[in-house]
């Protein structure tokens, strides 16, 4: 009878061995049949972790940047025909542009400092940031003044002045009539969470609503900075042309 039962054992094990090598051959079949796939239609195996982006550049010789945000056709109304005609020409853009990117003090900026860089910023550079500095000559001004003071090369400075755009989100419905430069500010407020109410200065003329100026690190992070919040426009209401 022992004899007997190891033989049913030994039988049973064999079975569930030969079952279990048919599972995972099946699985390897699924798989390879499932690559040969994804090379047939060019789609990419997935990765488990999104790639990172390279690391921004690190500016020095400063201690925070201010993105300074156009309100174009502001500029355009309040300039005439003393404005760029790039940027102010009927088939250009409209509404808020890439001013610049301002190095700071805590009191004062540097300006036009020594740069072993060209003063020139080549065509190609500069075409390159039209979509959101939309003058070949307004990239080159702000590269030669406040550029220069961010201790990078040229490219890796337009590079950081596009990532400050892509930092900020950008509120609908302003444009059109007449606006209260509060209520500008705190759409502002309300689209960018962690930026602070003393990190931020709506700026005006006698006449229209100007700029939007934010401040951030050298990281880009939103921060305070009373020295330009107390730039804000005074006034209750200003003009802010349509698009």
């Amino acid at each position: 009878m022992r004899r007997a039962g190891s033989c049913a054992s030994a039988i049973l094990r064999s079975i569930f061995t030969g079952v279990a090598v048919l599972f995972v051959l099946a699985l390897c079949a699924c798989d390879d049949t499932a690559t040969g796939r994804a090379a047939e239609t060019g789609a990419q195996p997935a990765k488990s972790e999104a790639p990172r982006n390279d690391p921004l550049p690190t500016g020095s010789g400063f201690d925070f940047y201010v993105l300074s945000l156009s309100w174009s056709p502001s500029y355009c109304a309040a300039e005439g025909a003393g404005a760029d005609r790039e940027q102010c020409s009927a088939g250009g853009p409209a509404g808020f542009i890439v001013h610049g990117l301002w190095p700071q003090f805590e009191k004062g900026y540097p300006a036009n400092c020594a740069s072993g860089e060209p003063a020139r910023v080549p065509r190609q550079l500069a075409s390159a940031m039209l979509d959101i500095m939309p003058s070949a000559g307004l990239v080159g001004y702000q590269w030669r003044k406040h550029g220069t003071c961010a201790g990078l090369s040229q490219e890796d400075y337009l590079a950081t002045v596009r990532a400050a755009w892509n930092r900020v989100r950008i509120p609908p419905g302003i444009g059109g009539g007449t606006a209260n430069p509060h209520t500008a500010e705190q759409a502002f407020l309300k689209a960018n969470r962690g930026l602070p109410a003393d990190g931020i200065a709506v700026t005006c003329d006698h006449r229209y609503l100007r700029e939007v100026r934010i401040c951030m690190t050298g990281d880009l992070e939103f921060r305070s900075c009373p020295a330009i919040d107390r730039q804000a426009c005074r006034l209750n209401q200003v003009q802010v042309p349509a698009r």
